[in-house]
């Protein structure tokens, strides 16, 4: 199998379906990877004939062994043609650690602004609290409230990230105290500049219960309040997401911080990525209208849909964040019918495939408990990762700047031509 990798892997008949072994035996891995390959997009795979396993298209599984083989070869350089070193976080098997520690393990025992910190400087600062500056919010509230109803969580943060920069005459000061302090102050902002729905709210105390204030007009209790936090300090960074990368682009060209949040923030709002668990959160509630998974999964399969809140590209197993929060919410009654729902789409979806949940089916069970909207869960996902970004912004600052320059590989018609116009193209314009 480890030959297999460094070669050309042998000629298959493109025409035919391949068993899990033979797939497997293709790409060098094992079976049980060859399942987590479809989980997270990268293979399609059939019921095979008689209801036992699962079958793959020979081309497609090619393709991908040719496809991992390069980037095998790279050495898993990054955009510049070197690797992205960082000191964050580490992603090994199915758990994750921010600086060596155990991230589920820290998310439990510190609130998010301590476990901010502990990523920003290595160091635990004991009742961290983040204060926004009344100048800052004034401008980013002014700007949050002239955009329209419709406006996405995103847009709102997007622009109160913005508006804030413009507030702060200090943001081109690139050095660690200096970025810091924007850390510090930029992330109450984004909340405080969100509008609340909770009647009688006060903007002070931990970080959660004013962005709880922000996501539902219930009122909230210790437990929830708990999962929102955990929430937020699981979500603080996952390596080199597509959305941090962005950031470390406009880090390398040296953008203030305000701006490589906002560059975080413009891939945030893809669908496959921080709006996912809007599309789990309203799956839920369909499963939970119709009383099973079954035919809401049978329909969602007939679109050609993905099934939202199951798999990633990252883990074989379980997400480790959905793991923690699922045992949190387990604590509240009130959350019961929203997990049934959960494990009833994950039991169903996993028939022919195994399946796990991922972190997004796991903010869908609260948002969807907690009577917040489908778009809760992208807000708290991108307020948890602007720490997560400022402190890649932060690594990046230390880097040589603008190595993040890929070069393109060229693939368009074979130089020199002749210029356009003339008999062949056309009238040029020129008399």
């Amino acid at each position: 199998m480890t030959a297999m990798r460094d070669q050309d892997p042998s000629p298959v008949d493109t025409d035919r379906r391949l068993s899990t072994k033979e797939a497997a035996e293709l790409l060098g891995v094992k079976p049980e990877t060859v399942y987590a390959y479809v989980s997270r997009g990268q293979l399609s795979s059939r019921r095979a004939p008689g209801g036992r396993g699962s079958t793959f298209d020979a081309g497609e599984v090619a393709a991908l062994a040719r496809r991992n083989r390069r980037e095998s070869a790279g050495g898993g350089d990054g955009p510049g043609g070197e690797s992205v070193r960082t000191r964050l976080t580490l992603i090994d098997g199915d758990r994750y650690y921010f600086r060596g520690v155990d991230a589920v393990e820290l998310a439990a025992r510190h609130t998010y602004e301590e476990v901010a910190e502990w990523l920003w400087t290595g160091r635990l600062r004991p009742s961290a609290a983040f204060v926004a500056p009344e100048s800052s919010v004034a401008v980013a509230r002014r700007a949050v409230d002239a955009l329209p109803e419709h406006a996405t969580p995103t847009d709102r943060l997007r622009v109160a990230a913005i508006a804030a920069a413009t507030a702060d005459p200090l943001r081109f000061d690139l050095s660690e105290e200096a970025v810091l302090g924007t850390a510090r102050s930029l992330i109450p902002t984004l909340v405080a500049a969100l509008p609340a729905v909770l009647p009688g709210h006060r903007d002070s105390g931990p970080l959660s219960h004013r962005l709880w204030a922000r996501l539902t007009g219930r009122e909230a209790d210790e437990a929830r309040l708990r999962v929102l936090d955990t929430a937020l300090a699981l979500l603080v960074d996952h390596d080199l997401a597509a959305s941090t990368l962005a950031v470390r682009v406009a880090a390398s060209a040296r953008a203030h911080a305000y701006a490589a949040v906002s560059a975080g923030l413009g891939v945030l709002e893809g669908p496959l990525h921080g709006a996912a668990s809007g599309l789990a959160h309203r799956l839920l509630l369909e499963v939970l209208d119709q009383g099973e998974a079954a035919p809401v999964i049978a329909d969602e399969l007939r679109a050609g849909h993905r099934i939202p809140g199951l798999g990633h590209r990252v883990y074989a197993g379980e997400d480790p964040r959905a793991r923690a929060l699922f045992a949190l919410l387990e604590d509240i009654p009130r959350a019961a019918p929203a997990l049934a729902a959960a494990r009833d789409l994950t039991a169903t979806a996993a028939r022919h495939t195994p399946l796990h949940a991922n972190v997004d089916l796991a903010l869908a069970v609260f948002t969807a408990s907690s009577g917040m909207p489908a778009s809760a869960g992208e807000t708290i996902f991108a307020v948890a990762r602007t720490a997560g970004w400022i402190a890649h912004a932060l690594e990046e600052y230390g880097e040589r700047p603008l190595r993040m320059r890929p070069s393109g590989q060229y693939v368009g018609p074979k130089p020199p031509r002749p210029l356009p116009g003339g008999d062949t193209d056309g009238p040029t314009g020129h008399s």
